[in-house]
């Protein structure tokens, strides 16, 4: 089993750098999770990842390179895996994002069940969502 969720781990952080993780088969039945406060963070709060990928697909206009993340560490237990990360990307508008995550992933038959990321919510909404 270790061997097994260790090759899903390194799968989900070449997912995470590449940013195509919401639209792959692996996070198919995913429920994901942002943590925060839904009334001050348009981003937080529990969605299917089709409400993910709809959510974030103002945020990728905004972009001017692409946003890049770059796993620091992970640690796996069970059916459980923790990824440390960094991100950044530059904005249109020339702001800079540069934000730093933990993502959890819980694994089931194969695939990602559940995944919540938690972040620095106040410095994505003023350099995403703020005008």
């Amino acid at each position: 089993m270790k061997s097994t969720i260790a090759k899903l781990t390194t799968r989900v952080i070449v997912l995470l750098v590449t940013m195509v993780a919401l639209a792959s088969p692996l996070f198919a039945q995913t429920t994901g999770q942002v943590i925060g406060k839904p009334d001050r963070f348009a981003l937080a709060g529990k969605r299917t990842m089709a409400e993910m990928r709809a959510l974030l697909s103002g945020v990728s206009g905004a972009l001017e390179t692409p946003l890049t993340v770059t796993p620091t560490a992970f640690t796996s237990e069970g059916d459980r895996v923790a990824v440390e990360a960094t991100s950044h990307a530059d904005l249109k508008n020339g702001r800079a994002y540069r934000n730093e995550y933990h993502f959890i992933f819980e694994f089931r038959d194969g695939k990602i069940a559940r995944a919540k990321e938690y972040l620095d919510t106040l410095h994505a909404k003023e350099i995403l969502v703020d005008p």
